[in-house]
C-alpha cells in the first residue's frame, strides 16, 4: 500500500506531527479539511482521467488546499499568522522595484519543488516561507538530528495524494467500458478494458502480441473511447498548446520569449519559445522534440532559476486521430 496525504494512514502522521510540536514547544492545531480535499483533489483526480487525460493532483492541492483553504479554515478557526511556513524545497524573492513575488528553484537542485508550486499567486506568495530552500538535503536531516528529531529525519519522504492498493478506488465498472485500440493507420490491433487504465507514453500492459517493434499509447480518444497507439517516434512532439496559465514573475505573455519548460516534474527542463494565442492560451515551440507530451499535466517555464510560470497541457501538435478501417 502506498503512503499518501489522504487515507487511513494520516493518523500516524498527526500522532508524529503532534509530538515534534511537543519537542519543540510550539502551539498544535488539526484542521479538518477532508471533504474539501475529496471535492478539489480526488474529484478533479476521477474526472480528468474520465475525460481521458493524465491529471496533477498534488499541483492542484498546494494551489486550492495546502495554501489555500487550509489557510482560509486557520484563520476562520482564531488562529493568527504574520507568515505560513512549508517543508518545500523552493525559494521566494521580492522584487524591489514593483514589489512582485518570484519563485526560485531550490539550491538543493534534486530536490526542487518548485514544478509543483507554479500556481501558487502573488497572493499566497506573500504569505509564505520556505526554510528549506536554501539548504541541502543532508544539512536538513543534519540539523534535525540535532536538535533531537532524528526519528524524523529518517523517516521515508516519499508520498503520494493517495493512500490506497491503486486507483481503481476512485472508479466504478461503468467507469471502465471496453473498447478499441488502434494504430495509426486506423487499423484495429487490440482491445483496451476502460482509458482510465492508459496514459500518454504506455507501452506495457498493453497484450498485443506479434509486432517486430513495440507500440506505445500516443493518444486517448475519449469521444469514441479508443486507445490510439503507435511507434516511439509518434509519440515525439515539438509543439504544444497549453491554458489554463499562471504567470508569477511576469503579469502577462504579451510577445514570444524564449525560456525553458517541463513537461513533468523529472525531466530537465528544455529550450522553447513561448507564444501567446489568447488570454488564456499559449502555443510552446520546443527546440528538439519532446517524448509523450501528455495532455492534462502541467508544463511549467523557467528562466534559469526563476519560474515564469505555468499551465496545463491541452494538447500536443500531432496529426489528427485516424478513423477505423
Amino acid at each position: 500500500m502506498r503512503s499518501g496525504c489522504y487515507g487511513s494512514g494520516e493518523a500516524d502522521d498527526i500522532e508524529a506531527a503532534k509530538k515534534v510540536a511537543g519537542q519543540l514547544d510550539i502551539p498544535y492545531h488539526v484542521l479538518d479539511l477532508h471533504a474539501e480535499y475529496q471535492q478539489a483533489v480526488l474529484e478533479y483526480f476521477r474526472d480528468e482521467y474520465l475525460a481521458g487525460k493524465t491529471p496533477n493532483p498534488c499541483v492542484v492541492c498546494n494551489q486550492k488546499i495546502k495554501f489555500g483553504l487550509l489557510l482560509e479554515k486557520a484563520q476562520q478557526s482564531g488562529l493568527s499568522f504574520d507568515f505560513f511556513a512549508t517543508g518545500h524545497y523552493a525559494r521566494i524573492e521580492q522584487d524591489p522595484q514593483n514589489q512582485r513575488f518570484f519563485l526560485e528553484k531550490s539550491i538543493d537542485i534534486k530536490k526542487d519543488q518548485t514544478y509543483f508550486l507554479y500556481r501558487l499567486t502573488q497572493k499566497q506568495l506573500a504569505k509564505v516561507i520556505f526554510p528549506l530552500g536554501s539548504l541541502l538535503k543532508n544539512d536538513v536531516k543534519k540539523i534535525a538530528n540535532e536538535i533531537g528529531l532524528k526519528g524524523l529525519a529518517d523517516k521515508p519522504e516519499s508520498q503520494d495524494f493517495y493512500e490506497g492498493e491503486g486507483f481503481g478506488d476512485f472508479f466504478d465498472a461503468a467507469d471502465s467500458q471496453p473498447g478499441d485500440i488502434i494504430d495509426t493507420s486506423g487499423q484495429i490491433v487490440g482491445k483496451h478494458h476502460g482509458l482510465i487504465h492508459y496514459t500518454v507514453g504506455q507501452r506495457k500492459g498493453l497484450n498485443i502480441g506479434g509486432l517486430k517493434e513495440p507500440l506505445y499509447v500516443i493518444a486517448l480518444d475519449s469521444k469514441n473511447n479508443r486507445v490510439i497507439v503507435g511507434h516511439r517516434e509518434k509519440l515525439m512532439a515539438k509543439t504544444l498548446i497549453a491554458d489554463c496559465l499562471n504567470w508569477i514573475s511576469i503579469k502577462t505573455l504579451e510577445s514570444p520569449l524564449k525560456a525553458t519548460a517541463k513537461i513533468r516534474s523529472t525531466q530537465p527542463e528544455k529550450p522553447c519559445t513561448l507564444i501567446p494565442l489568447d488570454e488564456h492560451r499559449i502555443r510552446v515551440d520546443f527546440d528538439e522534440p519532446q517524448m509523450a507530451v501528455t495532455p492534462g499535466q502541467s508544463i511549467v517555464f523557467y528562466d534559469g532559476d526563476l519560474v515564469l510560470g505555468g499551465g496545463v497541457i491541452q494538447q500536443s501538435i500531432m496529426s489528427p486521430f485516424p478513423s477505423v478501417k
